[in-house]
């Protein structure tokens, strides 16, 4: 009789379904929010570049209005060396299992003189 109890498999699937559905779940999950950061990373990187292009040019009421298009309140640190603004635009995940990360993205562009006059005045 013991034999046959140790012998006994019913309810071993069960057992490993309810072991495995949680891992199974939660690699799911990060792999799901790692896209997530991926994409908002090139989504960033796109606007800081525009953003970048477009106030190295002196179109500041454009950039903003680019800036609001994205949505959120990402942060925006702008940095000119020999005449190249840089920007880095960085955001947080909204949702998700990766939602405490920060994703952030850069662009440069050559100051035009149109921009370097408006910006020494």
């Amino acid at each position: 009789m013991v034999h046959t109890f140790i012998a006994d498999r019913r309810g071993s699937v069960t057992a490993e379904f309810a072991v495995g559905l949680p891992a199974v779940l939660l690699v799911l999950g990060l792999v799901i929010g790692t896209v997530q950061l991926s994409a908002e990373r090139v989504a960033l990187t796109a606007l800081a570049g525009d953003l970048a292009r477009l106030q190295a040019r002196g179109d500041m009421g454009v950039a903003q209005a680019r800036l609001d298009e994205h949505g959120g309140s990402p942060s925006v640190n702008r940095t000119v060396e020999s005449g190249v603004l840089c920007i880095v635009v960085t955001s947080r995940q909204r949702t998700g299992l990766l939602s405490p990360l920060s994703v952030s993205g850069r662009g440069c562009a050559a100051l035009s003189d149109r921009a370097a006059s408006a910006g020494s005045t």
